[in-house]
């Protein structure tokens, strides 16, 4: 009867880790055939694969702007 409720949960629990990786997968910007590699990994490993899929942040590669330094500001530190 144990072995039941354990089998149960393993399987909630890959479900529920491979719908979060697909999920991620819709939001980052990816071919159809990445996609399809990234969800085809998930679905393979099926502990694991979800979170090596999240970790690799597949897709492009997003640039974080940065505010450029305010004009006439001196950034040496002479004294």
């Amino acid at each position: 009867m144990e072995y039941q409720i354990l089998r149960t949960v393993l399987i909630v629990y890959e479900l529920g880790v491979f719908i979060l990786a697909i999920t991620y997968l819709r939001y980052r910007h990816c071919t159809i055939l990445e996609y399809a590699l990234w969800g085809t990994l998930a679905f393979v490993i099926p502990v694991l694969g979800p979170f090596f899929v999240i970790a690799a942040r597949p897709g492009p590669k997003k640039r974080i702007k940065r505010p450029g330094l305010a004009a006439g500001t001196d950034t040496s530190l002479k004294g």
